[in-house]
């Protein structure tokens, strides 16, 4: 897998499918499910102090993997690499930041001002605040947003956000509306509630993409091996939306769309690509809530 550095340097990364790095990784990251689905915040604490220590011991005692060999004057450019050496700890740290900023409200979907307000800073911090000490503190440049990343799209990068559409417009109202979750979104029943429902869905689409993908896969893509750090995020990915909403057998469609958004992000090294994926899969969602809620609005539009 081929990879480059914001400052332009490619880098071929080659890390190990099972290494120490799991260790520690695999604790900050079980304190998402004790944060967001079980609602145990002492849990999650515990988890990410005990993950914090297993990174220093292996920091300091485990064997290091063989790190990426750099080739100077790639075109490539993404976000992951960096010319300091990666260090589990610092890099556990922001992840760890990142999900404490989270955990601090709750995730309940509200549409009132005071509501949104405690989303846009909390969720704005968690990508921020990470992002902030990682360039201006540790001054590693770990972590980055490659918009444009591989460049222009592929006639299979366009397909499939047709297909999105249409696995969305034929799964979703069959989720929300027999499974009962859509009930875990507020009544949209006004044109003010409708359009902050809209802006409202749309702009977490877009932080998860920021947070997951850019932010907590990243990070761990310099430690562990591609396949493992995708598990990895998805169970934070995942658990963000258990406690949003995606709730009784939602698991069963977030799994596979966090996986996929990982992959795709590999593949195309683009934040643009990604985010245009989510938006329009969040766009089905925005639609079949508001038909929940409101039976009559899209009589014929949905199956269900």
């Amino acid at each position: 897998m081929s990879v480059g550095s914001p400052a332009g340097h490619g880098v071929t990364a080659r890390l190990p499918a099972i290494s120490w790095s799991i260790v520690p990784a695999g604790f900050v990251v079980l304190a998402a499910p004790a944060f967001f689905v079980a609602l145990i915040p002492w849990l999650g604490w515990t988890l990410l102090a005990a993950g914090m220590i297993a990174a220093v011991l292996v920091e300091r005692f485990a064997p290091a993997p063989s790190r990426p060999t750099v080739r100077a004057g790639s075109r490539r450019e993404t976000a992951w690499v960096v010319s300091r050496p990666p260090s589990i700890v610092r890099d556990l740290s922001l992840i760890a930041i990142g999900m404490l900023i989270v955990s601090a409200i709750p995730l309940k979907a509200e549409l009132d001002n005071l509501a949104i307000l405690r989303f846009a800073l909390a969720l704005g911090g968690a990508v921020a605040v990470p992002y902030l000490i990682s360039r201006f503190v540790y001054r590693d440049r770990a972590i980055g947003f490659p918009w444009r990343g591989g460049g222009r799209w592929t006639w299979f990068q366009w397909t499939w956000l047709v297909a999105v559409l249409v696995l969305g417009w034929l799964i979703l109202p069959f989720y929300f509306i027999t499974s009962g979750v859509y009930l875990n979104w507020p009544v949209v029943d006004t044109p003010d509630l409708i359009a902050r429902l809209f802006v409202g869905v749309g702009a977490v689409g877009i932080w998860d993409e920021l947070f997951f993908i850019c932010t907590v896969f990243v990070l761990l893509l310099r430690h562990l091996h591609p396949v493992t750090a995708n598990l990895l995020q998805a169970v934070v990915f995942v658990s963000f939306l258990w406690e949003l909403g995606y709730q009784a057998w939602g698991p069963l469609l977030t799994i596979p769309f966090a996986l996929l958004q990982g992959y795709i992000f590999l593949v195309t090294r683009s934040l643009a690509y990604v985010v245009t994926v989510h938006l329009l899969f969040d766009a089905v969602v925005f639609a079949v809530l508001v038909h929940a809620h409101n039976p009559g609005l899209f009589d014929g539009f949905f199956l269900v």
